[in-house]
């Protein structure tokens, strides 16, 4: 076990730096300097030079890059150009819509999907198996925000039941926020359930396959009690693979559906800072928004060695 958590600690590490360079060099090969950028093609020249020395653009490539992961590691995101306040204090302001929602979705997901996945495995090639393939093949298809706009015609627009967008706040109260966060994380969740419910099936199907569970049968035990007792553990390795990229997807990938219900959340930050040319917002958000989803692959493969004991002697399998 101490070789598996060396070895993954080792590359968590390696993969969070070359993430930083990537980063800093995608933005270093830019058109123009950021100042320029960041200021439009009419700045003056006093400005521009002003806001060069401020991001310290007059000093080497190098040393930008080293003093901006020494910031990182210690927090200092620097000011946004745009809200002229830490960035820090921005986008910890803005977790706490990002986050709360992400996790509703992915749990609504789990919730739909494990059920459905173990539902169609356990009736393989009958009719329960083909209506949950075809939701799950409609949830794939259908585009989350085209999903999140017809939500908004029918319970906003046509039934009047919850709100079209915009955050309560969380001083309002749960009952608000939870209204709040209800039509968003069910257009986030359908689509993942399905996902989510096509990997649980295969997953369990193939583990169905497999000798264990055949000598299992053979001493008597039912499929249903082969399914739950053996192949589903050996099963999980793969959803929890998956799950962990969906969270990743949840927390990073909600740009489109806080922008369609008005939520001041991570994506909706990202989203304005493009477009109101805040770099400093942008790189910053980019790496950790990254940094994000290499520590939740980074606790997926710790959950491994949870799942499947064989991990903790240091092999991978």
């Amino acid at each position: 076990m101490r070789i598996f958590l060396a070895k993954r600690v080792f590359t968590l590490i390696l993969t969070l730096l070359v993430a930083t360079l990537v980063v800093f060099v995608v933005l270093e090969i830019l058109p123009g300097d950021p100042a320029s950028v960041m200021l439009g093609i009419n700045a003056e020249t006093e400005t521009l030079n002003a806001l060069r020395e401020e991001l310290g653009l007059n000093r080497p490539v190098w040393v930008r890059y080293t003093h901006w992961v020494a910031d990182l590691i210690t927090g200092n995101l620097g000011i946004s150009y745009t809200y002229d306040v830490p960035v820090s204090e921005l986008i910890l302001s803005r977790l706490t819509v990002s986050f709360p929602l992400a996790l509703l979705a992915m749990t609504l997901s789990t919730l739909i999907a494990i059920p459905l996945g173990i539902l169609a495995a356990s009736n393989h090639n009958k009719p329960m198996d083909f209506l949950v393939m075809s939701f799950s093949q409609i949830g794939i298809a259908i585009p989350n925000f085209w999903f999140a706009m017809l939500l908004t015609l029918l319970f906003s627009v046509t039934l009047r039941l919850l709100p079209a967008g915009g955050f309560a706040g969380w001083d309002a109260g749960i009952g608000p926020v939870l209204k709040s966060f209800l039509l968003p994380t069910i257009a986030l969740a359908l689509p993942q359930a399905a996902i989510l419910a096509r990997v649980t099936r295969s997953a369990l199907l193939e583990v169905l396959q497999e000798d264990f569970i055949r000598t299992a049968r053979a001493k008597g035990i039912t499929n249903q009690g082969a399914l739950w007792k053996h192949a589903l553990r050996n099963a999980l390795i793969p959803v929890v693979t998956i799950m962990g990229l969906q969270f990743s997807f949840l927390l990073a990938g909600t740009i489109i559906i806080e922008n369609v219900f008005y939520l001041p959340g991570i994506g909706r930050l990202i989203f304005q800072a493009i477009s109101q040319r805040d770099l400093i917002v942008v790189k910053n958000l980019v790496i950790l928004l990254a940094g994000a989803v290499i520590v939740i692959n980074f606790m997926v493969d710790l959950l491994y060695a949870v799942i499947d004991p064989r991990l903790r002697g240091g092999q991978d399998v």
